[in-house]
């Protein structure tokens, strides 16, 4: 399992455990819901907003939120 480090925040790739336990069509579906969870109800996009909202409502502070749009970016790029 693949492990990042960043400003003292811990995240683990559960990627492929969770396509094993789940199926590809099962861990799609997952990842569906976890769009439509965080995603604004008008625009139907992610937007900072709303994932500052509805993230801190998970449980989610500053840190873990800036730490995964980095991971998101840095994949974008193929870093």
């Amino acid at each position: 399992m693949e492990m990042a480090v960043e400003n003292g925040v811990d995240f683990e790739d559960y990627f492929p455990s969770m396509v094993e336990r789940m199926g590809r069509e099962g861990f799609i579906m997952e990842l569906c819901n976890g769009f439509r969870l965080l995603m604004d109800g008008e625009s139907g996009l992610i937007t900072l907003e709303s994932l500052k909202k509805k993230s801190m409502a998970l449980g989610l502070d500053d840190d873990e939120i800036v730490c995964m749009l980095r991971k998101v970016i840095w994949m974008a790029m193929g870093l």
